[in-house]
């Protein structure tokens, strides 16, 4: 196996936790290491969607055996992600890795500030 195949898996078992554990999908740490990797913003995106479809459908059967989950509002949420999702894919085509880097970047500044100075 190479390096970047034993790096995938790695990064797939800690996403899968912290997935789990948080609900944040796990996107935010695939697609930097994707990108680290020499993959294209674009590629990256889509790549991660496929890996968080299976963690999330393996973290959905272990919150459903344990009682955690309102399936009226994760199909509602559902329902609107369909819609957002489609405009995102879209978007995305027009914006350059380099500058996707940096919006993201900003995302993610902007979500730990959130975290950090939420009561």
């Amino acid at each position: 196996m190479n390096a970047n195949v034993l790096m995938m898996v790695f990064f797939g078992i800690l996403v899968g936790v912290g997935a789990s554990f948080s609900g944040l999908g796990g996107g935010f740490l695939m697609v930097p290491l994707l990108l680290f990797l020499g993959y294209s913003a674009q590629k990256s995106v889509g790549s991660s969607f496929l890996a968080i479809v299976v963690i999330s459908l393996s973290a959905l059967l272990a919150h459903n055996k344990l009682a955690n989950v309102d399936y009226k509002a994760g199909i509602l949420l559902g329902v609107g992600g369909i819609i957002g999702a489609q405009i995102g894919a879209r978007l995305i085509e027009h914006v350059s890795t380099a500058n996707f880097k940096k919006i993201f970047a900003v995302i993610l500044l902007g979500l730990a500030v959130y975290i950090f100075f939420k009561k």
